[in-house]
């Protein structure tokens, strides 16, 4: 499985973003699929994740209620819309899959896959 994700740049506060992820092979539609993301000089953390069949997701606290994570299977491809961005959610993000496919996976050592990272970089 390869992931390529993209669509990260540099955005003013308040603005939005979506970002995509493309998935190759065959299975994607069995994957749960997750966001994550890394600040300089901190872990990676969770952000959000949704199951194969994009009936459950799930979000970190911190972005709840701005950030919304869906999928187009027939695409092979999640995405993850980012409104009313702030500061804080400046990181290098990564998406993820989990070949096991049960539930919206929270952890890192839950996901099989990763992609390369897309910068976001959010102005204040």
């Amino acid at each position: 499985v390869q992931l390529q994700a993209y669509g990260g740049g540099l955005v003013q506060a308040g603005g939005s973003l979506r970002l995509s992820c493309a998935a190759s092979g065959r299975s994607f539609s069995s994957y749960a699929m997750g966001w994550f993301r890394q600040a300089p000089g901190k872990e990676r953390e969770f952000v959000a994740a949704i199951s194969w069949n994009g009936d459950s997701t799930g979000y970190a606290d911190s972005v709840k209620g701005r950030f919304t994570i869906s999928r187009d299977n027939a695409k092979n491809t999640v995405y993850l819309q980012m409104n009313s961005l702030k500061f804080a959610d400046t990181a290098v993000y990564y998406c993820a899959a989990d070949t096991y496919g049960v539930g919206v996976p929270k952890a890192t050592w839950e996901y099989d896959y990763w992609g390369q990272g897309t910068q976001v970089t959010v102005s204040s």
